[in-house]
């Protein structure tokens, strides 16, 4: 998969994984679709390691999968640092 369309894929995945997410994820929108990059990257490095797949192309399933969860779990992540600081103040 080329650059472009790792990062394109990305920014679906992180606005897909931010829908799925209940509630409010602090950032705003420019900040879900980087995470959701970030995610993606996340993603297919962990997928690679542990189960041993990895990204075949920007239309395949395998490859959205990935990259959803990994922006889900980078967003989980994120909200819960967010929230612990909101809650000190």
């Amino acid at each position: 998969m080329s650059f472009l369309g790792f990062i394109l894929l990305g920014l679906i995945a992180g606005a897909i994984a931010k829908l799925i997410l209940p509630g409010r994820q602090g950032g705003g929108w420019l900040a879900t679709l980087v995470l959701g990059v970030i995610g993606a990257l996340i993603g297919g490095w962990i997928g690679g390691a542990v189960f041993g797949v990895g990204y075949n192309g920007f239309f395949s399933i395998q490859s959205w999968i990935i990259a959803i969860v990994g922006a889900i779990v980078v967003l989980l992540i994120w909200g819960f640092i967010t929230g612990r600081k909101g809650s000190r103040a």
